[in-house]
């Protein structure tokens, strides 16, 4: 048998990636999402994502979709895994590569996002979504909270200088509970990657809080 004639044999199957996309604001860390416009389960709430191309590596189906969705380039994003469950897609069997992304929501591209008639949600409803994209949200945030306790991954959420206090609320946000603020702090500060400035901020109290921002390199 010719290797033409195997790969012919096999039964053939779509690959798709599905992205999740994460931002944090109002101290909610916040998941788009969009109406399918297709059926199976049209209407539905879904994650955004697309078929892979003949022409296209996993990573680069994922970067099209991501910077399509945002207009933003250089986003940090990792690959969660696959899902292959038979019955996942109910239209046709569908094998999805999911991957995370963070982005700064206030960076987005809101035009894209309406044309996409994307929005975003607490990612605590993520129950709402079609398919499997619920445990890919699960499996993503495991993900992240992971990461985010040994590394500053969490910082590609805000903007390029922030408060303590601004972190500490992310961070919140990430683990879903109240941390101790001298524990809290003293951890961060002894991980060496945050900068302080010589910027304050007064918004909050006279007396102001220090910006810091991600140390180069």
């Amino acid at each position: 048998m010719t290797a033409e004639n195997y790969y012919s044999s096999q039964d053939q199957h779509l690959v798709a990636v599905d992205c999740i996309i994460l931002g944090f604001q109002e101290n909610e860390i916040r998941l788009l999402a969009h109406p399918r416009a297709m059926e199976p389960a049209r209407g539905g709430l879904s994650l955004m994502g697309g078929f892979v191309r003949k022409e296209e590596s996993l990573d680069e189906a994922a970067i099209r979709v991501l910077t399509d969705l945002t207009g933003l380039e250089n986003i940090y994003m990792e690959q969660v895994g696959m899902y292959g469950a038979v019955d996942r897609d109910p239209g046709r069997r569908v094998i999805s590569c999911a991957y995370y992304a963070l982005i700064n929501i206030e960076t987005s591209d809101q035009s894209l996002l309406a044309r996409h008639n994307a929005s975003w949600m607490n990612i605590h409803q993520a129950g709402q979504l079609i398919f499997d994209h619920e445990q890919m949200v699960s499996d993503a945030l495991n993900i992240l909270r992971r990461k985010a306790s040994v590394e500053p991954i969490g910082l590609n959420f805000l903007p390029e200088k922030f408060t303590l206090t601004d972190l500490q609320s992310l961070y919140e946000a990430i683990y879903d509970q109240t941390l101790d603020k001298r524990n809290f702090r003293k951890r961060m500060l002894g991980f060496d990657f945050l900068e302080k400035l010589n910027e304050v901020d007064k918004s909050g109290s006279k007396k102001g809080a220090y910006y810091y921002k991600l140390k180069n390199g």
